[in-house]
C-alpha cells in the first residue's frame, strides 16, 4: 500500500512539475542591453533592441524595437516599434535567424519595456503597450 501511494505521489509531482515552469519567463540581455530568443521548434526567433540602440545597430525611430523572423515555409520578419502598427517585411534578404539562444517555452510569455510575447504551440504572439501587434506561425504572420 505505501509503495502505490508513494508512486501515485511521484507521478503526480512529475505530472504537475511543468505548470511550475508555466508563466513568466526571464531571458538575460546582453551587455548592450538586446535581448534574443527563439520559439522551442527554432523556426521564430526575436531579438528586443533597447531604447537608443546599441554600438552596431540603430533601431529607425530610435528604439526600444522588437523584431522577429520567421524561417519556413518563407523567410518573414516583423518588427514593431514604440509608436505605430507593426510592420511585415516578405523575404527581407537577410536569413541570420534563430542561432542558439534562449528559448522561449511553450505556455510562457515574456516582457520587456512596452513589448510581451506569448509563445504556444501555435505560434507567437507579441504586442505593444500601444496596442500594436503580430502573430507569427509556420501556416501564417498577421501584423496590426
Amino acid at each position: 500500500m505505501y509503495a502505490r501511494t508513494f508512486s501515485v505521489a511521484m507521478l503526480a509531482a512529475f505530472v504537475w512539475q511543468p505548470l511550475a515552469h508555466a508563466g513568466s519567463q526571464t531571458i538575460p540581455a546582453s551587455a548592450e542591453g538586446q535581448i534574443e530568443f527563439n520559439t522551442p521548434s527554432g523556426n521564430i526567433g526575436c531579438i528586443y533592441t533597447p531604447k537608443g540602440g546599441t554600438s552596431t545597430y540603430q533601431p529607425q525611430d530610435g528604439g526600444p524595437e522588437l523584431s522577429c523572423s520567421r524561417i519556413a515555409p518563407s523567410y518573414v520578419t516583423v518588427i514593431l516599434g514604440p509608436k505605430g502598427p507593426a510592420t511585415q517585411i516578405k523575404n527581407p534578404g537577410e536569413q541570420g535567424c534563430c542561432g542558439d539562444v534562449a528559448k522561449l517555452a511553450y505556455g510562457n510569455s515574456w516582457k520587456k519595456g512596452p513589448f510581451s510575447c506569448q509563445s504556444s504551440t501555435k505560434g507567437l504572439t507579441c504586442g505593444s503597450s500601444n496596442g500594436h501587434g503580430f502573430f507569427v506561425s509556420k501556416a501564417k504572420v498577421t501584423a496590426k
